[in-house]
């Protein structure tokens, strides 16, 4: 079950919106306890997008065992399902070698297929979702959006009218399978692990943008656009593909494909940053089960270092 309830864990949950420094007090919790971080970001599993991922250093894994980094290509897709299975085996193979695993990442539909459980859903369509896309360059993605509310209101609702990637989804489930996404949501089956799950509190909002701002011009200082080209000129990769989805690696795409300056791809790349951090802070929000903990310059690391301490395999 999960919980706060006194007793062992199986893990703990590190979460948060972004920049409000989950990996430095990964770092910190490792320095103090037998700690195994395990990386919930649908970005860091891709091999050779580094920068734009704020993708921990080789010094930095190698100091402190980080898993679910650099494990597929940019060309495959990598789904909630897959991290599912992938980190319940982490979990009990690093409790298996007398560790802790500290999930820490800001992808929350991740933590929330790990918490929920994954719904009986088919696998992707390529030519579902060709379809899908030639309709939305015709009709437009809102007039997609409208076809949702009609098939399935519950799943409309929750999913933005310029969400491509969520609309497209939603639809490609209802052609597959004649049923609406939310019916087959309610059907997963929850996790029986024993969990905490924390999350670092904000700043200030304006001081939580300026460390958006400051940090993208850092990520363009170390060579992103470069990194983005790279991924570019492989002639392999499309801007459809969920690596390529990536907040910043999008907009620095659709500059490389001559859809806008750089100048409008890197304020474009940063107003998705905020608005990411918005739905991430939504989304913790509406979670009753999660404590939280002050910014990481001003906060008691009490409650999270005790979760630790309980998770120390005995």
């Amino acid at each position: 079950m999960t919980g706060t309830a006194v007793g062992a864990l199986d893990a703990v949950l590190l979460m948060g919106p972004t920049c409000t420094g989950k990996s430095a007090l990964s770092l910190e919790l490792a320095r103090c306890f037998p700690v195994e971080i395990v990386s919930v970001d649908s970005a860091l599993v891709y091999r050779g997008m580094d920068i734009g991922t704020s993708k921990p250093s080789m010094k930095m894994r190698e100091a402190v065992p980080h898993h679910l980094i650099d494990t597929c290509d940019p060309a495959e897709v990598y789904s909630a399902g897959r991290f599912r299975r992938d980190v319940l085996a982490l979990i009990e193979a690093i409790r298996g070698r007398g560790r802790v695993p500290l999930l820490v990442g800001g992808s929350m539909l991740y933590f929330r297929a790990l918490t929920q459980g994954i719904a009986p859903l088919p696998e992707a369509d390529a030519d579902v979702r060709a379809a899908i896309d030639a309709e939305a360059r015709v009709a437009g993605w809102s007039a997609l959006h409208a076809e949702l509310a009609r098939l399935d209101p519950e799943a409309a609702a929750r999913i933005r009218p310029a969400d491509a990637q969520r609309i497209q989804r939603a639809l490609e489930v209802i052609r597959l399978t004649g049923r609406p996404l939310s019916e087959l949501q309610k059907l997963a089956e929850p996790s029986t692990l024993r969990l905490e799950r924390y999350s670092l509190l904000p700043c200030g909002r304006q001081e939580l943008y300026a460390r958006i701002h400051a940090r993208f011009d850092e990520m363009l200082g170390a060579g992103l656009v470069d990194e983005v080209r790279r991924l570019h000129g492989r002639g392999d990769l499309r801007g459809d593909l969920p690596s390529m989805r990536a907040v910043g690696y999008r907009q620095l795409w659709q500059h490389l494909e001559g859809d806008c300056t750089l100048e409008e791809a890197v304020a474009a790349a940063k107003q998705a940053t905020r608005n990411l951090a918005k739905r991430q802070l939504t989304w913790l929000r509406g979670d009753e089960s999660v404590q939280w903990l002050r910014s990481l310059e001003d906060q008691e690391l009490g409650p999270i270092l005790q979760a630790v301490s309980r998770a120390v395999p005995g």
